[in-house]
């Protein structure tokens, strides 16, 4: 069992904490609302920190799971940030969804300290981090992956190193971008069969045993059928995923043309009001066309 600390208890973070706690590890966490904090201490053991540094103070690992580059540069940098307290040898998990740049500058500036640092993406949404089954994407050295990965088992179904740091991020990147494509494809196929008036629940019974079968027209085809968009990662947070996505491809020369064109699919429907929508919503704006 090991001393961690977890920074950042949204709706994935604070199931995340959660689960390191029930396997028996000694968790801080901290938060920058401290009623979040609060929250989570009455359903889980541990203790709380005011600052970020003082989190990070002694532990062998700081997990993070916050909400943009800028958000992540917050909590690291600073008098009162992670890296302040971070202790030589310790190593920072980083399960925030950015960009390989700012990844890449941080484990730098760890590196420079003593400390380790992984880029530690997700997949899965609330759901999987609430069941501790997770698809964990990493990046950094073997060395400071194979101290991390016995510990970040307490949320995953698997998790792999995929390169050096940066390389998390990167394949997030893929994830996202497959995402974008088949949830357009789900959405456009389920519009479709209503209008053709298709038992939905009979057509995926088959379809979802063939070629065109997914994760996500098991999952969320009765929703989307019903107009339910609460389940998960917002439309606001898809657009920010797909930023990224598109401004690392233009650096690559790796043309996107269905991720842009879904990205503006997206931004539609945060107009219509879906900012908070799951990511299934694509279907409401089909239908906003009727």
């Amino acid at each position: 069992m090991a001393k961690v600390t977890f920074l950042g208890l949204g709706v994935m973070g604070f199931p995340m904490a959660g689960h390191l706690a029930a396997k028996g590890h000694e968790v801080t966490v901290w938060n920058r609302s401290p009623a979040k904090a609060g929250d989570w201490l009455a359903k889980h053991k541990g203790r709380s920190a005011p600052t970020a540094r003082e989190a990070a103070a002694g532990a062998e690992f700081v997990f993070s799971c916050v909400g943009n580059d800028d958000d992540l540069r917050q909590v690291c940098l600073g008098p009162d940030g992670a890296f302040a307290g971070l202790a030589p040898g310790a190593i920072m998990v980083d399960h925030t969804t950015v960009s390989a740049k700012v990844t890449r500058e941080l484990a730098a500036i760890a590196a420079a300290q003593g400390s380790g640092f992984v880029d530690a993406p997700v997949s899965g949404g609330q759901a999987g981090a609430e069941n501790g089954v997770l698809s964990i994407m990493c990046g950094g050295t073997p060395e400071d992956y194979a101290r991390a990965e016995p510990v970040m088992a307490a949320y995953a179904r698997i998790c792999r190193c995929l390169g050096p740091s940066g390389a998390g991020q990167l394949a997030k990147m893929v994830n996202q971008i497959c995402i974008a494509g088949l949830v357009q494809g789900l959405a456009e196929g389920l519009n479709f069969a209503g209008k053709a008036g298709l038992d939905i629940e009979a057509l995926v019974e088959v379809i979802s045993q063939g070629a065109a079968g997914s994760w996500q027209m098991v999952n969320r085809h009765k929703t989307m059928a019903a107009n339910r968009f609460d389940f998960g990662f917002a439309a606001d947070w898809m657009r920010k995923d797909l930023a990224i996505c598109l401004s690392t491809a233009d650096e690559l020369g790796a043309p996107l043309p269905v991720t842009a064109l879904v990205d503006q699919f997206y931004k539609d429907v945060q107009k219509m009001g879906g900012n908070r929508w799951d990511t299934s919503s694509l279907i409401a704006r089909l239908r906003a066309f009727d």
